[in-house]
């Protein structure tokens, strides 16, 4: 215990968005200091070890579908909870070296955002993940109350504001008042299944494989969720399921808007899902101050039209819909009085 409170005294508290594609790290006093895919490559020990680290972040992410027999690309957290305990925590404790500077006397305090549909064991992984990686105290905050706070909502006002978190494994959606979640609804369904669903329309229409890191590259660069926007063209390569050699094909928009229409639908459809299920008090705040989207998935152009055709409200965007949830939690961080309120029990 003596120890834990003096290595917190060289330590600064950090909160982390620990998404399914990305991991976020916000530290007090400093603001965001570090983005990097949740990705970890792992190769073999050749004396039978087991497995050690070989790289982590943007790094290993540059070896996903690329490496050889012995090293293995990993993502460890799948929609949104914790698919691999050893390999997240080795993940924890390089992001939060990384955000010390590489020190090693540190025991931060550490807030983690983590979706509403998690259970009581997942809870207990992150929680234990955190603590093993060197956390001296862990906070676990759902995503969208740290969307809220980091969206620049009043979350401790008694009026409803209503989230719509798009990431990479889940969207989870909710309605927010007097610090807590009145009602939300999560599906497994973000920018992994948006990428699937390319993958899948690819190899049905163009007899091709593509690989995931293409199929996001294709998501970023002419996705739209409706086409009768302006269309765009991209050339896609990969291998030609057929003759069996590699293959280029230009793809547009429209295509892309086709291949998406399901993920969408899933998303409009648990937006509906939880709308029915609001009191009518928060119901009519929401009429008047509309439904806020945040997350990287939200960013799929013409996303905010298509819903604001489905449900006949406003559609806000936060300023920064990528770094919302961590910025939230990093708010919250700064006023404990806050966390205390909105951190789970």
């Amino acid at each position: 215990m003596l120890f834990d409170a003096i290595a917190g005294l060289f330590s600064h508290d950090l909160a982390i968005d620990l998404g399914t594609a990305n991991t976020l790290v916000y530290v007090h006093g400093k603001g965001l200091v570090c983005s990097e895919p949740s990705v970890v490559a792992v190769t073999n020990d050749p004396k039978g070890r087991g497995e050690t680290v070989r790289a982590v972040g943007f790094e290993a992410k540059e070896m996903l579908g690329r490496t050889p027999g012995d090293v293995r690309a990993i993502r460890p957290i799948k929609d949104g909870v914790i698919a691999d305990f050893e390999i997240t925590e080795a993940m924890l404790r390089y992001f939060i070296q990384k955000a010390h500077n590489r020190g090693k006397l540190i025991r931060p305090r550490i807030v983690i955002c983590v979706p509403p549909c998690i259970t009581s064991v997942e809870k207990r992984a992150v929680r234990e993940s955190a603590l093993s990686a060197g956390a001296r105290e862990v906070y676990l905050m759902e995503e969208p109350m740290a969307a809220a706070i980091g969206a620049g909502l009043d979350v401790t006002a008694p009026t409803g504001n209503m989230v719509v978190d798009i990431g990479g494994g889940t969207t989870d959606v909710a309605v927010i008042s007097l610090s807590g979640i009145v009602t939300s609804s999560s599906i497994r369904c973000g920018g992994d299944k948006m990428d699937e669903a390319i993958v899948n329309y690819v190899k049905r229409k163009y007899n091709m494989l593509i690989g995931e890191r293409t199929a996001e590259q294709v998501k970023m660069t002419i996705a739209t969720a409706s086409a009768e926007g302006p269309s765009e063209t991209m050339e896609i390569k990969g291998r030609d399921l057929v003759a069996g050699i590699p293959k280029v094909v230009v793809a547009s928009s429209e295509e892309i808007a086709e291949a998406l229409v399901e993920p969408i639908h899933s998303i409009v459809e648990t937006v509906h899902l939880t709308l029915e299920k609001t009191p009518p008090e928060l119901a009519a705040d929401i009429v008047d101050r509309g439904i806020m989207l945040v997350g990287g998935g939200s960013l799929l152009r013409d996303f905010d039209h298509v819903l604001r055709q489905e449900t006949k409200l406003p559609i806000l965007r936060s300023d920064d819909p990528f770094s919302a949830v961590v910025h939230g939690a990093g708010k919250a961080l700064d006023n404990l009085q806050l966390l205390k309120e909105v951190a789970l029990s």
